[in-house]
């Protein structure tokens, strides 16, 4: 009998809007899928790869099932791309295990496609189980590459297999004996991409409980750059076989080419596997494989040449609305000035009476007249600040009053009708009506 105990976590991370990784967890199936296809494709490329997997697995829960039931789910995928031009290109990675019963054996069939991990922590040490269908790892296959240079590599994210983007895809899948106090991580490459194996061995081996291992993992890559979504699901085996050599711990086949493939052994030689599954060494990619790669990577690079593009164009529009609203708030402020009293003084500022929104009126000349140099008829509306347009305009304001002041200084019988101002440049400012006298 074998137990299993499970925890996951997500986040969108900290330079993407939204999140298009989907976890899964149910009693005997985990997933981890990561989309891809623009704002809206890898959401929905990832949800309909997990919906259709669980209810194809859900009618045969084998690990031959398993790997069929991917293969419903890139064909669901690739009819939903062609049938809306919106979501054309769209795709998905998918890795994913099972607990499942074969030949009265409780076994983990686990399967891939793209670039999301499967990783095993065993006796302290973390193994990473499958392999990344990247451009860059298939150049580490063929000897072009080392490892540390593909961690590196610019065409690292250029995936060379995904679900959706063909009408065919290929499947890897292995069987693992479930042993008593394994630990398996999913992940997507959000989560790899920010942390090392180290640190995620750390992790694995410190918290014990499984949902507060996997929300961890997710925080510390999200404290390390977050630089795309980050999903993590942790799978602990509770009950199992206790790592009986009769049983194979691990035995793997690719349908790949249809050849299988060995990508983990923890024991020197293989005991008789009761799966007809043969191992042999995998061979260089086909010519025929190389051309199909470099055409997904071709049509990929397109599609995210495209939504940067859009992306660049979207933020520039945005760009110069916010910058046309600041300077025409900015033009309206500071395209007028006016004339108050401070402190006794005549005093011309520039800027609208009050200020206007995050804006305040500063001070461009203080005349050095005072309320006594002007006519005081003129006093209430200098206290709540009469408005020009422009320095010149309210400096001759000034000049104005204060000459209208000297000439009634000299002619005392001379007022100024109270519905009038002094002349300046600005054709809206009226001259003090001087004309009008009072009987003695």
């Amino acid at each position: 009998m074998t137990l299993l105990r499970s925890g996951s976590a997500t986040d969108t991370g900290l330079v993407r809007s939204v999140n298009q990784d989907l976890a899964v967890e149910t009693a005997n199936l985990f997933a981890v899928a990561d989309g891809m296809g623009g704002h809206a494709g890898g959401e929905v490329a990832s949800r309909l790869a997990v919906d259709a997997l669980a209810v194809a697995f859900g009618r045969q829960p084998t690990g031959a099932g398993l790997s069929e039931a991917v293969t419903e789910a890139n064909a669901v995928v690739w009819q939903r791309s062609n049938e809306d031009p919106e979501l054309r290109g769209m795709g998905t990675t998918l890795t994913a295990v099972a607990l499942v019963n074969e030949d009265g054996h409780d076994v983990l069939a686990l399967v891939n496609v793209g670039d999301s991990r499967s990783y095993r922590f065993h006796d302290g040490a973390l193994t990473q189980i499958t392999t990344d269908h990247s451009l860059a790892e298939e150049m580490v296959r063929t000897g072009e590459l080392s490892s540390a240079e593909a961690a590196v590599h610019p065409h690292r994210h250029i995936l060379t297999r995904a679900l959706g983007v063909s009408s065919e895809v290929a499947v890897d899948l292995w069987r693992i004996q479930p042993v008593r106090g394994d630990r398996f991580l999913l992940c997507s490459d959000g989560l790899t991409n920010e942390l090392t194996e180290e640190q995620i061995g750390e992790v694995l081996s410190s918290v014990g409980d499984p949902d507060d291992a996997a929300g961890l993992l997710v925080q510390a890559a999200r404290t390390h750059g977050g630089s795309d979504n980050i999903t993590a699901v942790v799978v602990d085996v509770v009950l199992g076989e206790d790592g009986d050599e009769s049983v194979p711990t691990v035995a793997a086949v690719s349908a790949d080419f249809a050849r299988p493939e060995p990508l983990i052994d923890d024991v020197d030689e293989l005991p008789a596997d009761p799966y007809p599954v043969s191992v042999a060494e995998e061979a260089p990619p086909s010519r025929r494989e190389r051309r199909r790669a470099k055409r997904r990577e071709r049509r990929m690079a397109r599609g995210r040449r495209l939504i940067t593009y859009r992306t660049l164009l979207f933020v520039l529009l945005v760009a110069a609305v916010v910058a046309g609203a600041l300077f025409a708030v900015r033009w309206y402020d500071t395209n007028s000035y006016y004339v108050r009293v401070n402190n006794n003084e005549l005093i011309v500022y520039q800027g609208r009476i009050g200020g206007f929104l995050w804006y305040h009126p500063t001070v461009v000349d203080r005349t050095g007249v005072t309320t006594a140099d002007v006519p005081g008829i003129y006093l209430p509306a200098l206290d709540a600040g009469v408005e020009e347009t422009s320095v010149a305009d309210a400096r001759n304001y000034v000049s104005n009053l204060v000459s209208d002041k000297l000439t009634q200084q000299q002619n005392p019988s001379s007022i100024v009708a109270p519905t009038t101002v002094p002349a300046t440049a600005a054709p809206t400012t009226a001259v003090p009506a001087t004309a009008t006298t009072k009987g003695a």
